[in-house]
């Protein structure tokens, strides 16, 4: 396990469940840019009640800020193809674009 910090953009709506003892959780897939340019894709899931409000916020296409704990992996195509890096990440906080221009409001507002 890694403490991170992620951004990247939503790659599809998130998606609301519900665990075996009835408790809400959040997956959703992130692609964030890499050194090389290219995206990787990183699956997402959250626990923490605000976390799981803030994504579910969220949209395809949306930007997404998280800190957590990030797990690499590799991940093998089905066809055969060549390995990718892959990563696993437990959001334990949330930052969009929403909350930054809600804080900078605030400041303005309290100046």
């Amino acid at each position: 396990m890694i403490d991170a910090l992620i951004n990247g953009k939503i790659a599809k709506k998130p998606i609301k469940r519900i665990g075996k003892n009835q408790n809400l959780y959040v997956t959703v897939s992130v692609f964030t840019p890499t050194a090389s340019g290219e995206n990787m894709r990183i699956g997402v899931i959250a626990f923490d009640e605000k976390a799981c409000q803030a994504l579910l916020a969220l949209d395809e296409g949306d930007s997404v800020c998280m800190t957590g704990e990030l797990t690499p992996k590799i991940w093998q195509p089905k066809d055969g193809g060549e390995p990718k890096p892959a990563c696993d990440f437990t959001a334990h906080a949330v930052l969009t674009p929403y909350h930054v221009n809600r804080k900078r409001q605030a400041i303005q507002d309290g100046v």
